[in-house]
């Protein structure tokens, strides 16, 4: 099995991934927060910064990008080239408003036939490698039998399926249905994507699904990063080994902010996540969230980790 960790914006850049390789050392392909292509063709500073391959050593990055303009896709592309990188990934599943209204990420899907020449028109990018992460439709999970019928066109590096609509959100099950579908119709390498939390969802989809080997986990390893290594080796994430993990992520971003609000601010979204894999975490999060300063975030962690204890198989599928 292979395993690869999703993107998420504002939380998985280079600092959670150079900090979750030391500790777990067991993603074999790290996806990028996407890089917004707006007018003209250069990566935000930010975007950028991220990609940088002195900011990714010993990992293996696949870069996303989040565009409905070939021009663009194919000019960012050719600069992540230059910077060593063998593949790009198109961002099809991103669901956030912003998003859609500009008929980019999942709202893309919605307009086939504009998708199906935007992917002539990068395919004959021929030295780079190219994936999808896509969802199964924007409003009908019946779109994506349209939708692989344009993908079946081009050779992909792989697909990679949350079977779930733009209109899904994160709400509703992943569409098993489809995505069983999915595996028999698709001519290119299958990924499966979507609501792996446990050790329990993950062996009832391998079951379910035994061709599938590539997972790709992502609000799953926020809420519990030791759930990889639950997985292949049936044991859990100690409580020191978890500690020191964020430790040092806060201190690297507080190096990166050079102070204390940003670094708070992406900690406290990280809480967001991993706080429900504790026994009794609903005072020591409302604590963490109103943290306003670092020694009362210190402060709520220490007596989060010293009074309570990670419940095997808790995490955020409990509260999905």
């Amino acid at each position: 099995m292979k395993y690869y960790l999703a993107p998420m914006e504002g939380i998985t850049g280079y600092i959670y991934r150079n900090s979750y390789e030391k500790y777990f050392h067991n993603i074999d392909k790290y996806f990028t927060p996407f890089i917004v292509i707006n007018q003209g063709t250069k990566i935000k500073n930010r975007g950028l910064r991220d990609v940088l391959p002195e900011n990714n050593q010993g990992m293996n990055i696949v870069p996303q990008i989040l565009t409905n303009d070939s021009e663009g896709f194919i000019t960012i592309s050719r600069k992540l080239q230059q910077l060593g990188y063998t593949e790009v990934n198109l961002n099809l599943g991103c669901p956030a408003g912003t998003v859609v209204s500009k008929n980019r990420g999942s709202g893309f899907l919605a307009k086939r036939e504009e998708l199906d020449m935007f992917l002539e028109e990068i395919f004959k990018l021929d030295d780079m490698k190219i994936s999808i992460k896509t969802r199964i439709g924007k409003d009908s999970p019946e779109e994506f039998y349209e939708l692989i019928k344009i993908y079946n066109k081009y050779p992909l590096e792989e697909l990679i399926i949350h079977p779930r609509t733009r209109k899904d959100f994160y709400g509703n099950k992943p569409n098993l249905e489809v995505f069983k579908d999915a595996l028999l119709l698709s001519t290119n390498p299958v990924c499966y994507n979507g609501d792996i939390f446990t050790v329990e969802t993950h062996n009832k989809l391998i079951e379910t699904f035994p061709q599938v080997d590539t997972v790709m986990l992502g609000r799953g390893i926020l809420a519990n990063p030791g759930l990889i290594n639950e997985i292949k080796n049936n044991i859990s994430i100690d409580k020191k080994v978890l500690k020191d993990f964020l430790d040092e992520i806060l201190d690297n971003y507080i190096e990166l902010f050079n102070e204390e609000k940003n670094a708070l601010f992406r900690m406290k979204e990280l809480w967001g996540y991993m706080i429900y894999i504790f026994s009794d975490s609903k005072k020591y999060a409302k604590k963490i969230k109103k943290a306003q300063n670092l020694s009362d975030y210190n402060q709520a962690v220490l007596s989060l980790f010293a009074e309570q204890e990670i419940i095997r198989g808790a995490g955020l599928f409990n509260k999905v």
